[in-house]
């Protein structure tokens, strides 16, 4: 079913009405629509267009969480690693983390208790444990500075950020949901007899629509106060506090598959990730963000701190001209009145309102790794007004494409790679990353015209037809990072692709707070 005939066929009385397209709308929207709820979902730009698709790409626990007494919120995030490896083993893998020590930073005995917690409190069975290694020795010797001689080795796990957004969204609409992008709520009002709520929806046609819905879910994100007050016009809700977080990518700088976890001066503590094959990803940053700050980007400042923590590290310093790319978004944590911004909660609060028949329920903060759960807790609260849903299900359930036989995806590739060697076994590799066991889907009709080694014409109109893409940022950036393989002809043969798809499309609006590369 494409997104098209799900629109088609979707009632003008719903359910749930689900605003906001980032993680925690799409797996909230995605967990109503398999209990059986009919549910909308409005996202004004693209699916997972702004924080979600600019995060470090982690699934994990938040080992520095643990400084600040979180337990919680580490326990639920570890519990979480596994499930969501389960569900998606083609866009979620195993990574191992270095932790150099540094005596001057963090007592030994203090990384050692910290690392058995997070080794122990979420019932890890699959991702292997903490050990100690040698910096000075081996396959790490030569890409620290030669003072750092020992340190730590532990597990977590990398996702596609973006792609996991899309998946949630692509596994609602086939639970029957409908899913628009580029469509924005501009009005929200309870209907008098208390039986729900009537929302107007303005698309990026101009064209205005009209629904009734018993329930709302306000997922916004960021503009998760804006969404608040179109229900309660002139309260001031403002629970949220806003802070940027910027990455760098830069060439490659180190070899070998593992990833760093350095702590800074500050007390912060930064990654760096071996990052599409030819390059590493150093990030992040926390600072405040005010509403009215322009566009969001790494600024100067950011990137000197990121290249200047980095290289405290490094044996080979990473410089600022060194920075191929970068990107920012905007986290919308729960204000806790934390003086620090790096100290604010990341665990997310449900706030409920209206009433029994007709719930709102507003998500304020939250991360990638513990998505699933907040869904999970989404339905619990105001399941009251819906006694038809069905019973929680999506802790054993894959996303879609994930359903790799034993989550080998090596022995899934090589297969893949075996049925397709009519293409280039690297492009079926990323392919197989990309959408795992519907790669066949992508390739039903023939790969179409390749596009150096990394899109086919074939690809683009899978991600179109299936996956809400509009735009050669949708494709480059967000679906794909092949923005970063790309020479500039190939991106322009993406554009004019779509522009063949799409030739009377407006060309969408980049809101303040979009992620941009």
């Amino acid at each position: 079913m494409s997104v098209e005939a799900a629109h088609a066929r979707q009632p003008q009385t719903v359910d749930l009405l689900v605003i906001g397209g980032g993680i925690n709308g799409t797996a909230i929207a995605r967990d109503a629509a398999g209990r059986g709820l009919s549910v909308v979902l409005c996202e004004r730009d693209d699916l997972g267009g702004h924080t979600s698709s600019a995060s470090t790409k982690l699934i994990h626990g938040g080992l520095r969480y643990l400084e600040h007494y979180d337990f919680k919120l580490v326990r639920h995030a570890l519990m979480e690693r596994e499930v969501l490896l389960r569900a998606a083993p083609h866009i979620i893998w195993p990574l191992r983390f270095v932790l150099p020590y540094e005596p001057q930073r963090r007592p030994k005995w203090l990384l050692r208790m910290g690392l058995f917690l997070y080794d122990h409190l979420g019932g890890r069975k699959m991702l292997p444990g903490t050990r100690s290694v040698r910096l000075d020795r081996g396959p790490l010797a030569g890409e620290l500075k030669d003072h750092l001689q020992a340190g730590f080795e532990y597990s977590d796990c990398w996702v596609e950020d973006a792609r996991l957004v899309v998946l949630n969204a692509r596994d609602a609409v086939e639970r029957g949901a409908d899913v628009r992008t580029r469509t924005e709520v501009t009005a929200l009002a309870p209907l008098p007899d208390d039986s729900g709520y009537v929302a107007r929806m303005t698309g990026r046609d101009g064209v205005v629509t009209t629904l009734h819905c018993r329930g709302v879910v306000n997922a916004a994100g960021p503009w998760v106060d804006a969404v608040s007050r179109l229900v309660r016009p002139g309260q001031n809700s403002a629970q949220v506090r806003l802070v940027k977080g910027s990455h760098i990518v830069v060439p490659r700088h180190y070899e070998g598959d593992h990833n760093y976890i350095f702590q800074n001066d500050d007390g912060r503590i930064i990654f760096a990730i071996p990052y599409e094959r030819d390059y590493t990803l150093i990030g992040t940053t926390d600072v405040p963000y005010q509403r009215g700050e322009g566009e969001v980007v790494a600024s100067p400042e950011e990137v000197a701190y990121l290249c200047e923590a980095a290289s405290e590290y490094f044996a080979k310093p990473v410089r600022t001209e060194d920075v191929v790319h970068t990107f920012s978004g905007v986290r919308p944590l729960y204000e806790d009145h934390s003086s620090d911004a790096s100290e604010v909660t990341r665990d997310y609060v449900l706030d409920l309102q209206g009433s029994a028949r007709a719930p709102v329920l507003t998500v304020y903060g939250g991360k990638i790794t513990t998505s699933r759960r907040l869904a999970e807790h989404a339905l619990a609260r105001i399941l009251t007004a819906f006694p038809q849903a069905g019973q929680a299900w999506t802790r054993d359930a894959a996303l879609p494409g994930g359903d790799v036989p034993d989550a080998d995806f090596e022995r899934f590739r090589l297969q893949m790679t075996a049925r397709h060697a009519d293409l280039p076994p690297a492009y079926v590799a990323r392919l197989c990353r990309r959408y795992g066991t519907r790669i066949d889907q992508v390739l039903a009709q023939g790969p179409g015209e390749l596009i150096g080694d990394e899109l086919s014409t074939a690809e683009i109109d899978y991600l179109v037809d299936r996956e809400w893409a509009r735009t050669a940022h949708d494709v480059l950036w967000r679906r794909t990072k092949s923005g970063l393989h790309c020479s500039d002809s190939h991106k322009a043969r993406v554009a004019a692709h779509l522009d063949s798809r799409f030739p009377d499309q407006e060309k969408p609006r980049i809101h303040e707070m979009t992620a941009v590369s």
